[in-house]
């Protein structure tokens, strides 16, 4: 009989079971990834719901974002929590090979008895570097509209401010801060393996370091939904699909068509702008 089952021997059969399961880090790793992905999803479907029913939020976050000061706070509150479930529904799935290495590498070690800090602790790390950067994102929103580069539906007013986004993180997809943080990003296991850690804050700080290398991999994508539209849930999961799979394969070339259809995207919403502005110059 494994340590596990002796130490759950006196439950009820059921409750054993279910309690070994649970004991084990893969399976948590597996529950907190597929529950908070879910979560995050379905607080976004929910809002985008309601943004298209009577236009009624829009218009109400515009007025807070425009009014006076004792109206920022609410204005922040909600903002930061739609790039709070934003991160969770993007950026968890494509973490995942990351949270699953380190799982079966502490599930092995739980095998042999050894200590093993569960992946909650990780995945702490890793949010608390993407929740930091939902905050930045909050600001940079609220700041967009009021200087009216974002609309009442916060999509962009703007097809050059549009182009210019698709345009950068294109470029950044060839970049050798890109290409360094993607190669941790596919290849967690050497990471682990020479880093590893057998107390809380030393995983945290493991997730932390993870959280950086995914930062600097995927925050330019992030960045285009600002041009794309805040709240765009097919760009949402357009983009979350791809930097996941970019994690997954190994190469570039998977990263260098990305840049390359982003760039050529932002160029026609460059030349669009440019056109549409130019009969009214010229007149």
């Amino acid at each position: 009989m494994s340590e596990t089952a002796h130490r759950l021997d006196h439950l009820p059969p059921a409750a054993g079971r279910l309690g070994a399961a649970f004991a084990r880090p893969k399976v948590l790793a597996g529950a907190c990834v597929i529950a908070l992905t879910a979560l995050g999803w379905l607080y976004l479907g929910l809002m985008a719901a309601g943004m298209e029913g009577a236009g009624f939020l829009p218009r109400a976050f515009a007025a807070l974002c425009q009014a006076m000061p004792q109206n920022g706070t609410t204005a922040a509150l909600l903002t930061a929590s739609m790039w709070v479930a934003m991160v969770l529904a993007m950026m968890l799935p494509s973490a995942a090979p990351m949270i699953f290495t380190y799982a079966e590498i502490a599930d092995t070690a739980a095998r042999k008895g050894e200590r093993v800090v569960s992946p909650f602790v990780l995945a702490g790390g890793y949010g608390v570097i993407w929740l930091g950067f939902a905050t930045a994102a909050t600001a940079a929103q609220i700041a967009l509209i009021r200087a009216a580069w974002l609309d009442s539906s916060m999509a962009s007013a703007n097809g050059l401010f549009s182009g210019a986004i698709f345009i950068a993180a294109g470029v950044y997809q060839f970049s050798a801060l890109k290409n360094a943080c993607l190669t941790q990003c596919q290849h967690p296991f050497p990471f682990f393996f020479t880093n590893w850690e057998t107390t809380s804050r030393g995983v945290f700080r493991l997730g932390v370091k993870q959280g950086l290398f995914c930062l600097g991999c995927c925050w330019a994508m992030m960045l285009v939904m600002f041009a794309v539209g805040v709240m765009n849930i097919v760009w949402m999961a357009a983009l979350g699909v791809a930097m996941t799979i970019e994690k997954m394969l190994t190469g570039r070339r998977f990263t260098y068509a990305l840049g390359a259809l982003l760039i050529a995207i932002g160029v026609v919403l460059v030349a669009g702008a440019i056109a549409a502005h130019w009969p009214a110059r010229a007149a």
